[in-house]
């Protein structure tokens, strides 16, 4: 039995099928890549052996594998986001590869603890307090800049006091001006007995030498007696 042509509409109906099609594909959104959650940071065996007796070329690795994070295959994945719980995680551990290492807290100070939001904020102030106490010789530059963030960006004197206190108990090799931080820290609270306890501390205690560091501490002292 011989077939019959198809009507002509039929295949101008197809046509304009397969054009539409082909017009859809062409202009319709490309699918958004969606960033995976950040996983939780790898435990400290498995990273001394993963390390193959270079702890701080992986403790490297670590934090530009942490860094990297928020882009993944044109997926943007804002810091915020991120768990915080386990953004500590990646940076203890590559403070555990390299202690001497200041990446992970200048990380935690500049990159993470930059986020408008106070209760990350705090979670990377929290890390630095811990890791400050394990070494204050070297750490203490990031003590001063969680005192500073704690003051103005949290506006928790109390936290920041806190924190100052602990640089100038703690951190004897820190520059007086850093231990000093603690003063303006009390006035800020309206403890001006216990600033000029600090600030008479300091001066009698030795370890500021520094003629210009001596006048300044006179001066403060002697405007905190007026204040009686």
């Amino acid at each position: 039995m011989a077939l019959r042509p198809a009507p002509r509409w039929i295949g101008l109906l197809l046509a304009g099928a397969l054009a539409a099609h082909i017009g859809w594909q062409a202009i319709r959104p490309a699918a958004r890549p969606v960033a995976a959650a950040l996983p939780p940071a790898p435990p400290p065996p498995l990273l001394r052996l993963a390390s193959l007796g270079d702890d701080a070329a992986l403790a490297r690795v670590l934090m530009l594998s942490l860094q990297a994070w928020d882009e993944q295959a044109g997926a943007s994945q804002p810091l915020h986001a991120l768990d915080y719980g386990r953004v500590v995680g990646w940076l203890r551990g590559a403070l555990l590869l390299d202690p001497r290492s200041q990446y992970p807290l200048a990380a935690a100070t500049g990159v993470y603890g930059a986020v408008p939001d106070p209760a990350r904020l705090r979670i990377m102030l929290d890390f630095v307090e811990q890791a400050f106490a394990a070494d204050p010789a070297r750490r203490w530059p990031w003590m001063v800049q969680a005192a500073l963030l704690a003051r103005h960006r949290l506006h928790d004197l109390p936290r920041a006091q806190r924190y100052a206190r602990a640089v100038r108990t703690l951190a004897p090799q820190a520059p007086p001006w850093a231990r000093e931080l603690e003063i303006f820290v009390l006035q800020d609270m309206g403890e001006l007995e216990a600033a000029r306890t600090v600030a008479g501390a300091l001066l009698q205690g030795g370890d500021v030498r520094d003629p210009a560091e001596l006048r300044f501490l006179q001066r403060r002292l002697e405007a905190l007696e007026r204040q009686r």
